[in-house]
């Protein structure tokens, strides 16, 4: 057993003096106690059935305590049943939203953002992540059908609490100045965790006393990414192990803010950022090679040694070898489906649950801007509700005094903006691309829908 301290550093060894030296000399590890029979084990290294048990059941319970995953208690037991059977009325009465302070960004959200459950808001640098997070927080402070008439609780990863806007969508926000009692400054909590050890000793102590003390009914963490980009990708830190362990970082960190979530009934809120994909056209379908193998489109190439021997030779002495043309050869049976990707792999699959790349029909500029949220397929196992921000350029005739006009190139004129539902439990997702999503954009007084104009070419976000 040379490896259970390194396993289990905390494990209580000296209860097991006697069964653990024939365990080693036998060459049994860990993993054999926890997969194979006690039975076997007990045959293996000779010692006692119910002694080799009673090791096999401390080792799990253990493990179980040190990831987290603990059965639930005697007394514990009939409420973990009675939070899993819920009759209709139940689920209704304990059903409860926030409002993004709009009609349609609510509609499309299936009533706003539900408490109970994790939800993620993702998208690229100015794509709209925080000014829609500030409005939750402001929102959450209001009776229903608004919000939850609570305090609110913001954590943030990279920069401060941007109270100045804070206090603009205060005085402009026709809901928020018309609200009886009106949101304030003083529900807001700010806290910043610069690392991830301080992130964990606030979200396990901090966090249960400010929801028992304030009434905390919302948690914004801004954002989930940064800490993590900082810990675990720093250069030379790719290795196996140490994304192993980020997996089990996050995995926790899921676990933790789901535990809080339900236990609270509150609704916790995260910010991720992006990452860009590269995406090969022929997995598309749309790609240009019309089925042709780049194996038989090639040149051929000889090495020098064959054109000096060839060189030397005279043309007369080799027969000239009869070699069919790329057309008359059948295309190899990997070509057949070539423009048909594999529908198990990640590259695939992604397209429906990371927000990009979901268009049937892509454009030539969409694929150039695909973007993937952080944090991989770990972290989207451990979430609920994932909402995408997209925002796309959109390109015009410059001015009149543009000297870059002079030559008639396209200058950018504006962003346009869209939030998409790419996965949630209560409602259903926008559909591909952008045309189910509803687009927005950044005012003064916030965040409000766009209504549907005709002047803008949805493909090519050209404007006349």
């Amino acid at each position: 057993m040379t490896d259970l301290t390194s396993v289990l550093p905390g494990f209580p060894t000296h209860q097991y003096v006697r069964l653990l030296p024939k365990l080693e000399k036998n060459l049994v590890t860990t993993t054999d106690l926890l997969t194979l029979d006690c039975a076997e084990v007990a045959k293996r290294a000779q010692l006692p059935l119910l002694d080799v048990k009673r090791l096999c059941n401390a080792v799990l319970e253990a493990l179980q305590q040190n990831l987290g995953v603990t059965e639930n208690e005697a007394g514990n037991e009939a409420q973990g049943s009675s939070m899993l059977k819920k009759s209709g009325k139940d689920i209704v009465n304990y059903w409860n939203t926030l409002s993004t302070l709009h009609d349609d960004l609510d509609r499309a959200l299936g009533g706003g953002i539900p408490t109970g459950y994790i939800t993620e808001v993702t998208g690229e640098s100015g794509a709209g992540k925080t000014q829609f997070l500030l409005t939750l927080l402001l929102s959450a402070q209001l009776p229903a059908p608004h919000g939850l008439s609570s305090s609110v609780l913001y954590i943030s990863t990279e920069s401060a609490l941007p109270t100045t806007r804070l206090s603009q969508l205060l005085r402009t926000h026709p809901v928020l100045t018309s609200a009886n009692p009106k949101p304030t400054l003083d529900k807001v909590i700010s806290i910043v965790t610069p690392d991830l050890e301080s992130q964990d000793h606030i979200l396990r102590f901090q966090v249960p006393v400010a929801i028992e003390r304030h009434g905390v009914r919302l948690i914004i963490l801004d954002s989930v990414a940064a800490n993590y980009r900082a810990e675990f990708e720093r250069p030379g830190g790719g290795t196996g192990a140490n994304m192993a362990q980020r997996s089990s970082e996050l995995v926790k960190l899921g676990q933790l803010l789901r535990t809080i979530a339900r236990e609270h009934n509150i609704a916790v809120v995260v910010a991720n950022q992006v990452a860009d994909r590269f995406s090969n056209n022929s997995g598309t379908g749309s790609g240009s090679g019309g089925g042709s193998s780049p194996v038989l489109n090639r040149t051929t190439q000889s090495s020098p040694l064959a054109r000096r021997s060839a060189g030397t030779l005279p043309s007369s002495s080799i027969p000239a070898p009869h070699i069919p043309s790329t057309n008359a050869l059948p295309p190899p049976p990997s070509t057949l489906f070539a423009g048909t990707p594999d529908p198990m792999s990640l590259d695939h699959q992604q397209r429906w649950f990371t927000g990009w790349g979901d268009d049937p029909h892509p454009t030539p500029a969409s694929l150039q801007n695909l973007k993937t949220p952080s944090l991989g397929l770990i972290w989207t196992t451990q979430i609920a509700f994932r909402i995408a921000l997209i925002k796309k350029p959109v390109y015009g005739p410059g001015l009149a005094a543009d000297e870059e006009n002079e030559r008639g190139e396209l200058v950018l004129r504006k962003w346009r903006r869209w939030m998409k539902v790419v996965f949630a439990p209560h409602v259903a997702p926008s559909g591909p691309g952008v045309q189910g999503a509803v687009e927005f954009e950044i005012k003064g007084m916030g965040i409000a829908a766009v209504r549907k104009k005709g002047d803008v070419d949805e493909e090519d976000g050209i404007l006349p």
